[in-house]
Formats: structure tokens, sequence, C-alpha cells
């Protein structure tokens, strides 16, 4: 999508050859314009396959996420990061270790939200390792639901995580793909 490899190189930092700071208009401080033609974009990749609901990670993949479940008409879920593991029979939960923090966490999801019946697209701003994007699938899985598919934002296409994703016979949509980063450099792959 060349209006968000524009906006990375106009507004995103590449800190080094993993971190790529995009808190200008998505993470922080979030362009609802750029957020909606992005919820357009993924809608029209995805459209017609049977989706029930659309599902994200907090925080940052809830804007484009919700702007994605606009333009289909479909429900958002939130998938919540836990500190720690809670006793509940309604949750469905997995440990996920973030690639940019160097942490892991508990993702959570409730079962009132999720069945059997429900077919799924993942929306995430960032693909690298595929971590994040596993453990959704693992949640969502937990509940009998089925992967549509998975709309990234900014994949870093020199990080193992799309390979990853696609060996298991995944549709993944990335936006904008990153072939090589270095500090104050972003070169595309098209």
């Amino acid at each position: 999508m060349k209006e968000l490899q524009d906006r990375i190189l106009k507004d995103g930092v590449a800190m080094n050859e993993d971190i790529l700071k995009v808190d200008s208009f998505i993470n922080h401080q979030v362009d609802p314009e750029l957020m909606l033609h992005i919820g357009q974009e993924f809608a029209a990749h995805f459209k017609d396959q049977g989706i029930t609901k659309i599902a994200t990670i907090e925080s940052s993949g809830i804007a484009p996420a919700l702007m994605t479940a606009q333009c289909m008409g479909l429900p958002l879920i939130i998938l919540k990061k836990q500190p720690s593991k809670v006793l509940n029979d309604n949750l469905y939960q997995t440990e996920v270790t973030s690639f940019t923090k160097g942490t892991s966490y508990e993702l959570t999801l409730s079962s009132k939200f999720i069945s059997e019946n429900d077919h799924v697209l993942i929306i995430d701003d960032f693909l690298a390792n595929g971590e994040a994007a596993t453990g959704a699938m693992r949640l969502l899985r937990k509940a009998h639901a089925t992967i549509a598919g998975i709309g990234i934002l900014i994949e870093k296409s020199f990080q193992p995580g799309h390979e990853k994703l696609i060996s298991q016979g995944l549709d993944v949509y990335s936006l904008a793909r990153i072939g090589h980063m270095e500090a104050g450099r972003i070169e595309f792959i098209e």
C-alpha cells in the first residue's frame, strides 16, 4: 500500500536493523484517515471469505482492526494482554513472547465472544518473528474457531514471521513489506 509506505518513509524512524518507530501515526498518535484507508484495503482483500469477526491484540492493532471491522460490518474482538494467569474457566489463555520488548505476556480471550462457528481475520501492526500472530491463532483455535487470514500493516520481511505463517497455509496480507532496515534507512519489497 503506497500510502502506508510513503508515510513510513516520511514519519517512521528506523532506530536500527530491528526497531521501527511509527508512534506518530500508528501507536501513540493515530492518523484516523490512514487507518480508514488501511481498513478499506484489508476489507477489499479479504471480502467474500465468510469472515464473521475481526481480532487483534491490544493495543497498537486496535485502530486498524477497528477500521477493518467497520468496513466489513463485523464485530472486533480485542485479545487482552494479562501480566499473569487469571483463574477463570471462561477465558482462553496462552503465553506470547514479544520480539520488540523481549518479554512474555499472557494473552487472553473471553469464551463469551468466540465460538466454533467463527471464521476470524486477525489484524496486527507488525510482523517480525510471528509470535504474536501465532499466539492469537492458538487462542482462536482453542475455541475451535477457524482463521481466515492475517492482515499486517508493516512486515519485517527479513525476519522469519512471514514464512512461519504462510507455511501453515495462511493468507498473510502485508500492506508494507520491509526488506532491509538500518538506522535512518528503510527499503521496501514490492
